[in-house]
């Protein structure tokens, strides 16, 4: 059992957790234990088989108790009972036309009902009225869900969980992951797998079926399967992965076994997935790859908010086969978490040499993810920021402020010479706050002009810059950094993230500062 397919049951398990009453805390802690385990490079079941998943932070002893019996049997027995007791179908059912889980169950027990079929059964005879709460009004919508059919999920879905979900289901059923995943869109509302045969139903992460070869996951998420022969399985591929519109201006598509083979027919290059969107073109850039990433330049540690230590995060990095990181904590004015003044960073330096004197030839540098006051100072003194290797601002107060006023503070705190990359420019969090207002055109003068870099953060809900905002990057003259912002050991599995959606934005090796070498990463007038 792979962590993929160990993730998918623990997800399972605290959706019907919470839909049979657990305390919230409890449905919780199996997300995020899931959460980390598909986010492990490293093969829980064999840390499960050894007694050493309690390694993994946020792996308590009730957490290991169900990784044990799941391991060794396959199984969760309360899951399978939670199963005979809250219907899993009419659960995701209820959330995929919008009345909600909780509420499809309920529907379900009044009427003695327990698939996605006996419920539209119930609803097309005039049942729902029966139960308790369901008025004409309540009753029109369901009936109207219903006659809409499969639509996107009810939220879009991050792009992590979105690659993980697609590609157990497709390991499932023989197939290649596809839809919006596949072409690392950074919220997802297509998610498909493209195979030359099998079933959704029998995988899993699948509880119902909702349309011919649409099945659904517990949280009520829809998955397309597009099936193909061998000979035009490629072609299946490209339909299934590109976006509508840029599929439908190539077809007619010619029938081909492989991708490759489509493309040849159609007499042009082979388009990269980040780059099946809008108006196909013939222009295809090399786009960097995760195999050109030298080093990442943004990292904690529990000298902040983080869950390694500096050695800890240096040895995990130099696993990965980079050459260096930048140790990069918050300083004072975030005040929501731990930050370093000028005494701790120098403490910090300490530790930071002793760690180096143990990896080297690898690199740990000194950074800090230095805070934008509101008057555009940085929150630092000027000695300690020159002490520093690498020094990137973030803006994390004001960010509601109005365009003039923010784009200032940004740009007079990017023109201090010890700045070397701007964090997570416009401060988005995908479905939870908007892009803030700074003016990027600015923003790109300034950095051309200062050589700050601009980083493409790979946490799942920022991807900050996105891959739009790339393009838009680079075409103005700006150097880009692919960083994880990871702060755990398992953080540093960012940087898939951030380097696709790079990708998506057109980015090639050249146009990202941490491809290069370590000595090209402190080069320059800044880090002369």
């Amino acid at each position: 059992m792979d962590n993929a397919q160990i993730s998918a049951r623990l997800d399972e398990y605290a959706a019907l957790l919470e839909l049979a009453g657990a305390g919230y805390y409890s449905h919780r802690a199996y997300r995020r234990a899931a959460e980390l385990i598909r986010a492990t490079p490293a093969p829980v079941a064999d840390l499960v088989r050894s007694g050493r998943v309690r390694e993994l932070r946020g792996i308590g002893p009730g957490i290991e108790a169900r990784l044990v019996e799941l391991v060794e049997t396959g199984e969760i027995e309360e899951l399978r009972e939670l199963e005979r007791t809250v219907s899993p179908q009419l659960a995701a059912f209820g959330r995929l036309i919008g009345i909600g889980a909780q509420r499809a169950v309920e529907i379900g027990k009044t009427l003695g009902i327990r698939t996605v079929d006996e419920f539209r059964a119930a609803a097309a005879g005039g049942r729902l009225r029966e139960v308790p709460g369901i008025g004409s009004k309540t009753e029109e919508r369901i009936l109207a869900a219903l006659e809409r059919g499969v639509a996107a999920p009810t939220r879009p879905v991050l792009l992590h969980r979105a690659r993980a979900l697609v590609e157990a289901i497709a390991g499932g059923v023989g197939g290649v992951a596809a839809g919006d995943p596949r072409r690392w869109k950074d919220a997802c509302t297509w998610l498909a797998v493209a195979a030359p045969g099998g079933e959704l139903d029998s995988v899993p992460e699948i509880v119902a079926m909702v349309a011919p070869n649409v099945g659904v996951t517990v949280e009520g998420i829809p998955v397309e399967l597009h099936v193909a022969s061998p000979e035009a399985f490629g072609t299946a591929l490209v339909r299934a992965t590109g976006s509508p519109e840029w599929v439908a201006a190539l077809e007619p598509l010619p029938d081909a076994p492989d991708e490759a083979g489509v493309f040849d027919l159609l007499g042009l290059p082979f388009v990269p997935p980040e780059l099946r969107e809008g108006v196909p073109t013939s222009d295809v850039p090399e786009l960097v790859s995760l195999e050109l990433i030298r080093g990442d330049l943004h990292v904690h540690t529990t000298w902040s908010d983080g869950k390694a230590s500096v050695l800890e995060m240096g040895e995990a990095a130099r696993a990965r086969g980079y050459e260096y990181i930048a140790i990069c904590d918050h300083t004072p004015n975030v005040t929501v978490v731990p930050g370093l003044d000028a005494d701790a960073l120098r403490r910090q330096a300490e530790e930071i040499a002793a760690a180096n004197e143990v990896l080297a030839p690898f690199r740990i540098l000194r950074g800090a993810e230095c805070d934008i006051r509101r008057d555009g100072t940085l929150d630092l003194p000027d000695d300690v920021l020159a002490e520093l290797e690498w020094v990137q601002l973030s803006l994390h107060a004001g960010q509601r402020a109005p365009r003039r006023e923010i784009t200032a503070r940004v740009v007079e705190a990017m023109r201090h010479p010890a700045v070397r990359c701007l964090s997570h420019p416009t401060g988005r969090l995908i479905g939870h706050r908007p892009e803030n207002a700074l003016d990027l055109e600015r923003v790109f003068e300034v950095a051309i002009e200062t050589e700050v870099a601009l980083e493409v953060n790979g946490l799942a809900p920022r991807l900050d810059l996105s891959g739009e905002h790339v393009r838009e990057a680079l075409a103005a003259g700006a150097v880009i950094v692919c960083s994880t912002d990871a702060h755990s050991v398992v953080g540093l599995g960012n940087m898939p993230l951030s380097v696709h959606t790079a990708r998506r934005g057109g980015a090639r090796p050249s146009d990202v500062l941490n491809t290069g070498r370590l000595r090209d990463v402190l080069g320059g007038t800044r880090g002369a």
